[in-house]
């Protein structure tokens, strides 16, 4: 069919990043919603043709009740529903939810909700202990307790009718009015109560989710999803027909979305806040959603205001860090000052659709609300180098572009101003002095040069102490940086050229930076056999400190002017079965 072809819309990437920052992901991927209603029609389908067949000679509700069996047949289609949508916990919860109601129907007894809620919370742990890691269990079961716990002190509709003597669309308003009211309330308690574990989770909130979701939900519940499903299911024409209609407002509203997400405002970032903070948030919360009747409910309000008012984290003046970021195979450092933000080279590309800016280094950022980069550097144009630059650019604001790649490169023409790397360049920020020493200003942008030879070779001084970044030079490089530059070179912290390459690292090189600290940063069992066993052994020769991504995870390297502080995530963070 051309014309479905033609019409046809893919959820790309940045569909999905409007999603995230409208706060309306939960619906376009599979919802809670979405089963329970699935369940709920086939549960009342099953009863109404269990009933019917009174009219037949079997006489089945004499044999079973309706009720029951309309149980079984909901849990039996979210069952189907949740193995179809690939048992993801937050389907897994609603399945057990649904399991526990039909067994309490199944056997006369009546369960609560919050009973509901914790047995189908013990059957997911119990079953997947390792599901507390992911953000999809928090928000969840969170989302349902907060709903649970949020609407315990709400006045329910009264049981008489209050319409009586209203006709038309003023009866039609006044029925309405109570369940508007019940999802206006529900949408409430929603925000407002996930906010601080969307602060641990996302660095994030979304100011835009209320309004997006009171669109949202009523179009995706009520005309897409059971759009799409009738169109499974339906014969041709009827089910392209169907699904060109769910396509349609599906599109409509990504479209809808884009500009207002887009906005500056339809986020609020913030630093993740440690533990103790969110806990605090989380009893200010619920202090806040209490039951009428709870004094000064507002109080709850000011246990966000160091949630949401922290600032990123910085260096003190003439102090700095440095992050060499663990991307694989690749190279990627971010090097703060006081005020300032440095980044060198962005890692590389996992896949056609995955890179190191994307999964690693953005995530990074945005979990400490940085925004903003003052520089990036992209050392030369190979794509263990370059391959997360795009997205890097796309997430965030980036100042200014330094590199050593072709003029009519395509990253050269996403940023402006762009600079090409030629030696003798060099700036200052807040007390630290930035020295590009290669390419020579005669190579500066040329294409006809081998990419690893032109690499921007970047030293950064503060105080007594300094740091060499090196990109990928080799030992034609190495000679000549130090025929011109000589004890200039010394550096206490090394970037190792080209990953511990067999081609770098030359013994006339290392004698003259002297470094105290080399960081290798390669990938675990890469194809290059990347740091070289020779290489690797050389700088242990020299007495010389030696951290690999590959087996530390991402460096850190604090310099405070006198003296030079490290650590490793993985030496922080270590795994249980890595303590004695």
């Amino acid at each position: 069919m051309s014309e479905g072809r033609t019409l046809m819309y893919t959820t790309t990437r940045s569909d999905w990043q409007t999603y995230a920052r409208s706060g309306i992901s939960h619906l376009i991927s599979i919802s809670g919603l979405h089963i329970t209603m699935v369940a709920g029609l086939c549960a009342t389908l099953a009863q109404l043709l269990w009933r019917r067949s009174c009219y037949t000679t079997a006489q089945l509700p004499l044999c079973c009740p309706a009720q029951k069996v309309g149980a079984l047949a909901g849990a039996l289609a979210a069952l189907c529903y949740v193995l179809l949508a690939g048992w993801g916990v937050p389907a897994q919860r609603t399945l057990y939810m649904l399991l526990v109601v039909a067994l309490a129907r199944w056997c006369g007894r009546l369960a609560s909700a919050s009973h509901i809620l914790a047995c189908a919370l013990l059957v997911v742990v119990v079953l997947d202990p390792w599901a507390v890691l992911w953000p999809g269990f928090w928000l969840s079961f969170g989302a349902v307790a907060l709903l649970l716990y949020g609407g315990s002190g709400t006045v329910g509709q009264r049981c008489d009718d209050t319409t009586a003597g209203v006709a038309g669309w003023s009866k039609l308003v006044a029925r309405l009015r109570p369940v508007i009211g019940a999802a206006m309330h529900s949408q409430y308690v929603i925000t407002l109560g996930l906010l601080p574990l969307s602060v641990l989770l996302f660095a994030q909130v979304s100011l835009l989710s209320p309004l997006a979701n009171a669109l949202a939900i009523p179009l995706i519940s009520l005309v897409v999803t059971p759009l799409a499903l009738l169109g499974s299911v339906c014969p041709q024409p009827v089910c392209s027909a169907l699904l060109l209609v769910a396509h349609t407002v599906v599109a409509a509203l990504s479209r809808g979305l884009d500009g207002a997400a887009a906005l500056p405002v339809a986020v609020w970032h913030a630093p993740v806040a440690p533990s103790w903070l969110v806990a605090w948030g989380v009893l200010g919360t619920a202090w806040l959603l209490a039951p009428r009747g709870w004094p000064m409910r507002w109080l709850g309000l000011a246990s966000w205001i160091p949630l949401l008012a922290a600032q990123p984290a910085s260096p003190r003046p003439g102090h700095l860090q440095l992050i060499a970021f663990d991307v694989g195979q690749g190279m990627a450092v971010l090097i703060e000052t006081a005020q300032h933000r440095l980044l060198y080279d962005t890692g590389g590309v996992f896949s056609g659709s995955s890179n190191a800016g994307e999964r690693i280094i953005l995530p990074y950022l945005q979990a400490r609300a940085i925004g903003r980069l003052d520089s990036l550097v992209l050392s030369h144009g190979d794509y263990d180098h370059i391959g997360g630059a795009a997205a890097i650019v796309r997430g965030l604001e980036v100042a200014e572009l330094r590199s050593s790649l072709p003029e009519q490169h395509v990253l050269r023409r996403m940023l402006r101003p762009d600079f090409s790397c030629a030696a003798g360049q060099n700036w200052r920020w807040d007390g630290v002095l930035f020295e590009i020493l290669h390419p020579p200003a005669a190579a500066a942008g040329r294409a006809d040069a081998r990419p690893n030879a032109r690499s921007c070779v970047l030293k950064i001084s503060v105080g007594a102490s300094a740091i060499l970044l090196t990109g990928d030079i080799e030992a034609a490089q190495e000679r000549a940086l130090v025929q011109q530059y000589g004890v200039r070179l010394q550096a206490q912290v090394l970037l190792v050229p080209h990953h511990g390459s067999g081609t770098s690292s030359t013994e006339q090189f290392l004698q003259m930076v002297q470094p105290e600290l080399a960081i290798f940063q390669v990938g675990y069992r890469n194809r290059y056999h990347h740091p070289k066993p020779e290489i690797f052994a050389r700088y242990l020769a020299r007495g010389i400190g030696c951290f690999r991504t590959d087996d530390a995870g991402a460096v850190t390297v604090y310099f405070d002017g006198q003296h030079i502080h490290t650590s490793s995530y993985r030496r922080r963070h270590a795994r249980y079965w890595h303590t004695s």
